[in-house]
């Protein structure tokens, strides 16, 4: 049996664990119960057909896409937008970004699935958003005679390693695609060893990402009810990141500034609480309101979705989670948009490029580990010229790498018109 054969029966038996594992996920988080049938390729009324078809795994990829979706809306103002998701948070993040998109999940990788997907929808081109290869939805593209495009692609070496394990079938499905855009040189030179091509380097359209001005206007009201003490942004934490936090806050001399942590998966939020509150340190959560908030607060949890923005331009310095362990960090790009210093520990691998240039440019810096963090945290509102020169240099370093998402769309609409 050749390995696309393998690999779809893999997916056929594999249906129950797969059905059991989203059950598992339901009991801490219900969202991923809800539209159950989507996932296995039913229970589709389709609107947007012969759409502008966009797949973003979760939130990430999902905003990462919005500067990319208006680019190509441009180019192509008559066509109806399909955007889809993995997960419940990107499904919601979609929902929120993209007015009028008809928002659904993308069927797991099951050959019949994507087959029915594609045949119901119609999509006049499809468009993956970072490390999204899966064989049998790129094998049912190239049959259903859909163009096919990864774009802010990015692969590790570390990815790269398992997929070379796997060649023989991920060479000849990455091989559909009609073009792929790279994030760097690197990324470009990785996907180009699972025969990827055409590939062009375009950049990281995350620099494109604009900060909504209702958040802007929100960060004020935060801002507000703050008052003027100091305030840490610890942003995308993960794994218990908070505990290695906490306890690093915890252990300063003074209680003059506030720790504003905003964990990013929202089923954590509870366990979260209970950390802050278990050091024996004052918490006030998002979802109680602003009034739950005063000078002696310690902690603000951000137990809320979509206000990401706001959390960060509230805030003096930012702490961009999912670095403190070999996770691979978090979108830095974020913090430096609003023009907040920006902090982050040892791991950084998916964003290697972007933490190396604001490191260069003077925008971030990279701690050891949390008591780090905090120590850097505290030398910097001590003093008011490095923390402002930072946060220029974040300004800059973010205008400077603007431009991607528009060199994506020439692309994909120039290949589009040679067909």
């Amino acid at each position: 049996m050749s390995w696309r054969g393998v690999y779809g029966l893999a997916w056929r038996l594999g249906q129950p664990w797969v059905r059991r594992y989203l059950r598992r996920r339901g009991r801490k988080a219900p969202a991923y119960l809800e539209h159950w049938d989507e996932r296995f390729g039913d229970g589709f009324s389709p609107k947007a057909v012969g759409a502008i078809w966009i797949h973003a795994v979760s939130v990430g990829e999902t905003r990462a896409a919005q500067p990319v979706v208006a680019a190509l809306r441009a180019r192509f103002p008559d066509a109806p937008l399909l955007v889809t998701q993995m997960t419940p948070t990107g499904r919601a993040t979609a929902e929120a970004l993209y007015t009028g998109a008809e928002v659904r999940y993308l069927p797991y990788d099951l050959p019949d699935a994507v087959a029915g997907f594609l045949r119901v929808y119609k999509p006049r081109f499809g468009v993956l958003m970072e490390t999204e290869i899966w064989p049998n939805l790129l094998f049912a593209a190239k049959d259903a005679g859909v163009p096919m495009f990864l774009a802010n692609a990015r692969l590790s070496e570390k990815s790269l390693n398992g997929y070379r394990k796997i060649g023989a079938l991920i060479r000849p499905a990455v091989a559909t695609l009609s073009g792929t855009l790279a994030q760097t040189r690197d990324d470009a030179a990785r996907l180009a060893e699972l025969s990827a091509d055409p590939v062009l380097v375009c950049g990281n359209s995350k620099y494109d990402i604009a900060p909504p001005a209702d958040k802007l206007t929100l960060a004020e009201t935060f801002r507000a009810a703050i008052g003027e003490r100091p305030v840490l942004v610890a942003a995308s934490t993960r794994d218990d990141e908070e505990a290695l936090l906490l306890d690093a806050w915890a252990a300063r001399k003074t209680r003059d500034a506030l720790l504003v942590l905003v964990p990013r998966h929202p089923e954590r939020f509870d366990a979260v609480a209970d950390m802050v509150e278990q050091r024996g340190l004052a918490l006030a959560r998002r979802s109680a309101g602003l009034e739950a908030l005063n000078e002696d607060t310690d902690v603000w949890l951000g137990d809320s979705m979509g206000e990401l923005f706001a959390y960060y331009a509230a805030g003096d310095v930012a702490f961009v989670g999912g670095s403190l362990k070999p996770l691979g960090g978090q979108n830095l790009i974020e913090p430096a948009s609003v023009g907040r210093p920006v902090l982050f520990g040892p791991s950084m691998f998916n964003f290697k490029e972007a933490s190396a240039l604001a490191l260069a440019a003077g925008a971030a810096r990279q701690c050891e580990d949390a008591a780090g963090v905090i120590a850097a945290f505290d030398e910097l509102i001590g003093n008011g010229k490095a923390r402002e020169d930072m946060a220029d240099a974040a300004r800059a370093f973010t205008a400077l790498h603007r431009g991607a998402s528009e060199r994506m769309a020439a692309f994909i609409a120039e290949r589009l018109s040679e067909r």
